[in-house]
């Protein structure tokens, strides 16, 4: 027998994250271990929801860089009539699609395309506008101004954008928003806009 056969390597086990409120409260999920995919963990995820607690019963909700799915399948879980996740990376997308099937729900699509693509559409081809936006793309990606400047027609109006970033990355809001809420924790900064 040879040893100089090279040896396959493993597929990385799948990892783990929790639904922290809602219908699905402590449910352990999985995905996938995608290089660059950090999802927004559990108290960042609280103070967010706690940002958006009255925003979400019967919300339109859209997950840009969905990744993980851990924004969007919370929101789910706290009452949002529908999200729509968008993910480039395909075992992420894949996955996504089998937590939505495990939880038994019809209100996820998962759109297995790049963000910008996504925005590239005509506003309306998703649906009805959007009400609560998360936009948490891979930090080395560097795509905050491109995603913001081009959701424009895809929101409703009173519409709130979830934006996530290092630390001290600034950002130059479109015309008429605000920011409503912000708050920094360790590497990350939150903020909550609002889009007038």
């Amino acid at each position: 027998m040879s040893r100089n056969r090279p040896r396959r390597s493993a597929p990385q086990p799948m990892s783990q994250l929790r639904i922290i409120g809602g219908e699905w409260r402590g449910r352990k999920l999985q995905f996938a271990p995608v290089e660059g995919l950090r999802p927004t963990g559990d108290r960042l995820r609280e103070t967010l929801f706690n940002w958006l607690q009255f925003r979400l019963p019967g919300a339109r909700c859209l997950d840009l860089f969905a990744g993980s799915g851990a924004l969007g399948l919370e929101a789910l879980s706290r009452g949002a009539a529908a999200v729509d996740f968008v993910e480039l990376n395909r075992r992420a997308a894949d996955t996504l699609r089998t937590q939505l099937e495990l939880l038994g729900t019809d209100r996820g699509r998962v759109h297995h395309e790049s963000a910008l693509q996504f925005l590239a559409r005509e506003p309306g081809t998703h649906g009805a506008p959007y009400d609560v936006v998360f936009l948490d793309p891979p930090f080395a990606a560097d795509l905050w101004q491109e995603s913001l400047a081009a959701l424009g027609g895809h929101l409703a109006k009173g519409a709130r954008v979830y934006v996530e970033t290092p630390r001290d990355t600034p950002i130059n809001l479109p015309e008429g928003w605000l920011t409503e809420k912000e708050k920094r924790a360790g590497q990350v900064c939150m903020r909550l806009l609002a889009t007038g």
